[in-house]
């Protein structure tokens, strides 16, 4: 673990990194008055997804969720920036995971976007929304310690940069012999541990690297390749996993991340050359 970790290569610079959470979080740097009404806050199970993956399902500590519904905020309000800690309410609206409040980047009538606190335990839990004391019905989910979760940039392609930070595209794909960084959630416990809720200020590696994997079409490369695992600098309950690409590298490789037996969803690509 010590020889991966030792040089993190962490090279997010602050534009890419604006635009990761941008693109994560969808949270404006505007507030937009809603319409307000008597009705609870409705969603559902099916409506309840894993931010990077948009599917119902894959949820861990530190990881973030996007909840779909309707009459779920007042307005549309988001944390235009990240520093210090994360709020447990924005515009009158709470997430409760169990009786724990999460934390919240992003609220509007048809979608919230929450950090699951760190120091939760994996295992049945539950989700509900209140609204400025209008609470929702209160949803089990189940958590693992690990739920790996690739970012999308578009449909079936994943989010990732060179190591410059610029993104990876059709028009700047990865070459094989360089270092891309992949954006993830649901990687799991670190070290150092993270504070709940604090916006992260150092890289910090994840605790379970001896058991990650990342496989192209299907099959995990070399240890060595992995650069850095862990925590991104600067945005709460996102990491990144800093990947040297294997020379020769195959045409648009599907990309998986694996901890033990979670396992991201099949179909995502890495655009190369």
């Amino acid at each position: 673990m010590g020889k991966l970790a030792r040089t993190p290569h962490n090279r997010i610079m602050s534009a890419p990194s604006l635009m990761v959470v941008a693109v994560l979080l969808l949270a404006p740097s505007l507030e937009a008055q809603g319409t307000q009404t008597t009705l609870a806050p409705t969603y559902s199970t099916a409506s309840i997804a894993n931010a990077a993956t948009n599917l119902a399902a894959g949820f861990a500590p530190n990881s973030i969720v996007s909840i779909y519904g309707s009459n779920l905020a007042f307005t549309m309000s988001g944390v235009a920036t990240q520093t210090g800690i994360l709020p447990i309410t924005v515009a009158g609206v709470t997430v409760y995971i169990g009786g724990t409040p999460g934390y919240v980047f992003f609220v509007s009538p048809q979608q919230i976007n929450v950090l699951l606190p760190y120091n939760l335990s994996p295992g049945p839990t539950s989700i509900t929304v209140v609204r400025q004391g209008t609470a929702g019905p209160t949803i089990p989910i189940v958590l693992t310690a690990t739920a790996p979760g690739l970012f999308e940039l578009q449909p079936n392609t994943i989010l990732a940069t060179h190591a410059n930070g610029s993104l990876i595209t059709s028009a700047a794909p990865a070459v094989g012999g360089e270092i891309v960084i992949i954006y993830a959630i649901g990687l799991g416990p670190t070290i150092p541990e993270q504070n709940d809720g604090f916006i992260p200020t150092r890289s910090a590696v994840i605790s379970n690297l001896a058991s990650l994997n990342v496989l192209l079409n299907g099959t995990a490369v070399d240890h060595s390749l992995i650069q850095y695992a862990g925590i991104t600098p600067g945005c709460a309950g996102l990491y990144q996993i800093n990947l040297l690409l294997p020379v020769p590298l195959p045409s648009d490789p599907e990309v998986r991340v694996q901890i033990g037996p979670q396992i991201s969803p099949a179909g995502m690509l890495l655009l190369t050359q």
